[in-house]
């Protein structure tokens, strides 16, 4: 049976969330022995990305797999932002970052939820993220759609295999679910 274990770390305040709460949020889950980070928060600015840049470039460093909703504007990320962006200020990527986008149960045109946002070269997968149930306060339960419920999956995904397969490594996993997807000619 999986033993995979949940630490939520609410980065998120009443409100857009500050650069200082996201990149807390990184070390934190890194130094608390997360080994995949799930991160379903974005903005459209990011005025102390350095601080976010040198959180992710300490989880990387770390092994720790990141795993970003690529935000709901139904925007093309070549052309503009969702942060925070796999890519830093001083040039580069981490090596342990997936990008996600959401996808419905429709095929053909409709595959792509018109909402996700998209990039050929910004976002690296789309996941289930239309009508997804899920949980709400209350013990509730309702049907949302976004990136922030694509990203889980992938995230789920990532530590069901290190749970089966402990000794693989961030760039392991990513590799096995970049190499892993179904690939489409569809573009958004």
């Amino acid at each position: 049976a999986a033993a995979v274990k949940f630490m939520m770390i609410r980065t998120v305040p009443d409100g857009d969330e500050r650069d200082k709460d996201i990149a807390n949020a990184i070390r934190y889950a890194v130094d608390n022995g997360a080994q995949v980070i799930s991160m379903s928060f974005g903005k459209a600015y990011s005025p102390f990305k350095v601080a976010v840049d040198d959180a992710v470039k300490y989880a990387d460093a770390h092994g720790v797999l990141m795993v970003h909703a690529a935000g709901n504007d139904g925007a093309d990320l070549s052309k503009g932002r969702n942060f925070p962006t796999p890519m830093y200020l001083s040039g580069g990527r981490p090596q342990n970052w997936i990008e996600v986008g959401a996808s419905s149960w429709k095929g053909g045109d409709k595959l792509a939820a018109p909402f996700s946002n998209y990039g050929q070269q910004q976002v690296d997968v789309f996941a289930p993220g239309v009508d997804i149930l899920s949980t709400i306060p209350g013990n509730e339960y309702e049907r949302d759609s976004g990136t922030s419920m694509a990203a889980p999956v992938v995230s789920g995904l990532a530590a069901l295999i290190l749970d089966f397969y402990p000794n693989l490594t961030a760039g392991d996993i990513k590799k096995i679910i970049m190499t892993s997807v179904t690939r489409t000619n569809q573009s958004v």
